[in-house]
């Protein structure tokens, strides 16, 4: 297991009122050593002012799964969706062979989110299968209630224990626990907001909540192949 801390992520940013945290390497930052883990390949912290915003893009062959912590993200696509994304739901853009989008905050208060990329499991790149962009918002996520990303072979839990509660994490080839807020013991060490865990291999691991806290872990079982 290894613990990347909250300060210890990448400052970035792109534009007035926009303020990131890369766990791994991307856009203007790249470490060799820190390129992915499993099929996840960026864990940004997003915080965004009223009225900011990051303008249309594209993405090809990637899986974006967006969580908001506080505030309402409203996102557009070239599929023609528009929605208003709040706390507690489940965000998916599958890119597919090529989408575009934006995303905003174009609510009153600050907006926080933090959002995931995952390569596709081989044979389901857009050159294999799959190749429409599909985008899905699933309202109020329940706790423990796992989210399957089947392009990516991968699963999402999101657990908001109270102090003192104990959570068994997945065993998975690759799980990656994500602290939202509030503070988990794991394995000897304390994390806190802002906070993550690699775990590979991982067998009868538990998390233990020190106090109210809400907790994001992907288990991954595919490790993507290039070339």
């Amino acid at each position: 297991m290894w613990v990347q801390r909250a300060g210890e992520r990448y400052r970035g940013g792109d534009g007035a009122g926009i303020e990131t945290r890369h766990a791994f390497s991307f856009s203007g930052y790249y470490d060799p050593e820190n390129v992915r883990f499993g099929s996840l390949m960026a864990c940004n912290e997003e915080r965004l002012a009223p009225g900011a915003g990051f303008a249309e893009h594209p993405h090809r062959d990637v899986e974006i799964v967006t969580w908001v912590v506080e505030g309402e993200l409203t996102h557009e696509d070239s599929t023609g969706g528009r929605t208003v994304v709040r706390p507690g739901d489940v965000q998916r853009l599958s890119a597919g062979g090529g989408v575009r989008h934006s995303e905003r905050n174009e609510g009153p208060e600050p907006l926080t989110f933090v959002q995931l990329w995952l390569t596709p499991a081989p044979g389901l790149t857009s050159a294999d299968a799959g190749a429409e962009p599909v985008y899905e918002v699933v309202r109020g996520l329940a706790d423990s209630v796992p989210y399957v990303l089947e392009r990516a072979d991968a699963t999402l839990s999101v657990w908001r224990p109270v102090g003192g509660e104990r959570i068994e994490l997945p065993a998975a080839p690759w799980v990656y626990a994500h602290v939202v807020r509030g503070e988990i013991r794991l394995a000897e060490q304390t994390l806190t907001a802002g906070d993550a865990a690699r775990i590979t291999d991982g067998r009868g691991l538990w998390a233990h909540a020190l106090s109210g806290a809400e907790l994001l872990v992907w288990a991954m079982r595919t490790e993507p192949s290039y070339g």
